[in-house]
């Protein structure tokens, strides 16, 4: 890249975060407003706080200073200021650096092939992972078996963030505190071949930082590697599931794999049927108004 271009890249980039930055009002992130205050939206100060970043290296990086962002900052920067993924993408381009988060780089793992399987797995809840706990890709079942996953962030779709931050996903898990430690465990079972890759050392940053039970699960220093399991799950709307936990590996590289969980009796089998069932007739309702507006364009 020449200077003139690299320099283009850092004016837009500072330019980006300050708009981003004062579009946002203090109580979108829970920070309160106070009496004085002229600048709109955030000041630079309280971003820096959110992003767990220097305030002066943060006003360096709005005045388009020529210093290093780290990918872990760019992620960190990108949650708190509520990018959206067109936003978020754009941040890392301007930045030159490249997304490590599953939502950047997953179609490679999940083929149309897979996607289809998954599909056709239905009313069984089944999803593609990969080593770092990504939920890569996922069927209806799975999507509501926990909570709306539509509805969470793709670069917050990880098993590890919801079990240990997400109140939907863990009022849904009837085992909560064993659930946790064994995961940690897996998860440090898992890294010790990733021990300098930035998604890695990003994840485990943002645990530590939002969770004081994954900080003291973590720092047991246990270990597990991967390993089928009965689990029990508690869905709002069918009630206590009973299902198997499988793993089919599709990647090894990459540590991908296809988690099902299928029931263990006949009770939960037509639990999953009718929860399967719910999710076709919120489907079919949804559309109706979509397919009622192209009719009436087409009748014009």
């Amino acid at each position: 890249m020449t200077t003139m271009a690299h320099d283009t890249r850092r004016h837009q980039l500072a330019a980006f975060l300050r708009s981003r930055r004062e579009r946002i009002a203090p109580e979108q992130v829970g920070l309160p407003r106070g009496a004085r205050r002229r600048t709109p939206g955030l000041r630079r100060e309280e971003v820096a706080q959110l992003a767990a970043v220097g305030v002066t290296w943060y006003t360096w990086l709005e005045q388009a200073r020529d210093i290093t962002v780290s990918v872990q900052v760019l992620d960190a920067l990108a949650r708190s200021l509520q990018l959206d993924a067109s936003e978020r993408a754009h941040l890392f381009e301007l930045a030159g650096s490249t997304d490590p988060t599953p939502a950047a780089s997953c179609s490679g793992v999940v083929s149309p092939a897979v996607r289809q399987l998954l599909h056709a797995l239905e009313p069984v809840p089944a999803c593609v992972q990969n080593s770092r706990y990504d939920i890569l890709a996922y069927n209806r079942t799975y999507g509501r078996l926990f909570n709306d996953l539509d509805a969470v962030p793709a670069e917050d779709r990880n098993c590890m963030l919801l079990v240990y931050t997400n109140p939907d996903w863990r009022s849904s898990i009837v085992h909560l505190d064993d659930t946790m430690r064994i995961m940690a465990a897996k998860l440090r079972a898992s890294m010790a071949g990733h021990l300098t890759e930035p998604a890695w050392k990003m994840l485990v940053k943002r645990l530590m930082t939002e969770s004081a039970e994954f900080r003291e699960n973590w720092e047991r220093y246990e270990v597990l590697r991967t390993r089928g399991k009965t689990k029990q799950f508690r869905n709002r709307a069918v009630g206590l599931l009973t299902v198997d936990h499988t793993d089919l590996w599709l990647n090894p590289e990459s540590g991908a794999r296809m988690v099902s969980y299928v029931p263990t009796d006949d009770e939960t089998r037509r639990r999953l049927e009718r929860l399967h069932a719910l999710i076709l007739a919120e489907d079919a309702q949804t559309a109706a108004p979509a397919a009622s507006l192209t009719s009436g364009d087409s009748s014009r």
